[in-house]
């Protein structure tokens, strides 16, 4: 079931899939992409939970709201998405960089709505100087004159690895359509807004009381191993997995590592039945 969902970011859509008698995860997916990036891990993860999938603002065929927007008010709006669908018990958040954002901030402000919260690829410091003046030149050049090749090169460079361009076009080209298609004032918005604009959440994750898994690739270029572990000692109920390869979509690039890991986490915390019959 796909759905039109009105919310504070603008229209999003949300696919709906697995049984409702199910425990209810969340995706949101990165930035510059969109939730084809989880088409590889959604067989498996439906297995034990039904799945809310949401294409975040400016991305695929979501909309936009005409304005600037915060982390914040994705994390309201994927409470507005919840009403909508009518969750009204937890639900285990499950988001790739951009949507682990999201989900981090979700946790501290709905913390009675969430059960688990997973991210992979999701560097929780700000953005560094050089990195922030490169995205920023990168975007008024893309404004200017929308996804020439250079500019989507770059896209996918960025957000996958070496290994995983070399090796599986399938994903390079999942990546470069979802970026191609986009509208170019939507997400030009998107990328001011979440990327420039990221801040550090760093003292937000000790506000984040729920078990949580923090994932990253070896070939994250922002987000190492070591870094992930430091910030993971800041979460009450935190802990850690590395994946060999990926960089920033571990979902796309390693989805059989990351269903495996989301799943046995989501086992070692399992739903009460409360949660799993209110959402019908």
């Amino acid at each position: 079931m796909t759905l039109t969902v009105p919310t504070r970011v603008g229209p999003l859509t949300v696919d709906v899939q697995g049984a409702d008698d199910q425990p209810t995860a969340l995706l949101w997916h990165s930035l510059f992409v969109d939730s084809r990036t989880w088409l590889r891990t959604i067989p498996e993860l439906v297995l034990d939970r039904r799945l809310i999938v949401v294409t975040g603002p400016g991305h695929g065929t979501s909309g936009d709201p005409g304005h600037r927007y915060t982390m914040e008010d994705c994390a309201d709006a994927a409470s507005e998405v919840l009403d909508a669908v009518g969750v009204t018990g937890q639900v285990d958040w499950v988001g790739n960089a951009w949507g682990g954002h999201v989900g981090i901030v979700f946790a501290a402000r709905h913390p009675t709505r969430l059960r688990t919260l997973v991210t992979a690829g999701t560097p929780v410091h700000g953005y560094t100087i050089p990195s922030r003046l490169q995205t920023l030149l990168l975007t008024l050049i893309y404004r200017a004159l929308g996804p020439v090749p250079f500019i989507t090169d770059a896209v996918v460079e960025a957000l996958l690895s070496e290994r995983t361009r070399a090796g599986d076009e399938a994903a390079a080209e999942i990546v470069r359509d979802a970026f191609v298609r986009a509208n170019r004032r939507a997400m030009t918005n998107a990328v001011i807004s979440i990327s420039l604009r990221r801040q550090n959440l760093l003292p937000v994750l000790p506000r984040v009381q729920v078990p949580t898994l923090f994932m990253t690739g070896t070939s994250h270029p922002d987000w190492s191993p070591g870094q992930m572990l430091a910030a993971v000692a800041h979460l009450p109920r935190g802990e850690a997995h590395v994946i060999d390869g990926p960089a920033y979509l571990v979902p796309l690039e390693a989805p059989a590592d990351f269903t495996r890991d989301v799943r046995a986490f989501w086992a070692a915390h399992p739903a009460d039945a409360r949660d799993t019959t209110s959402d019908r």
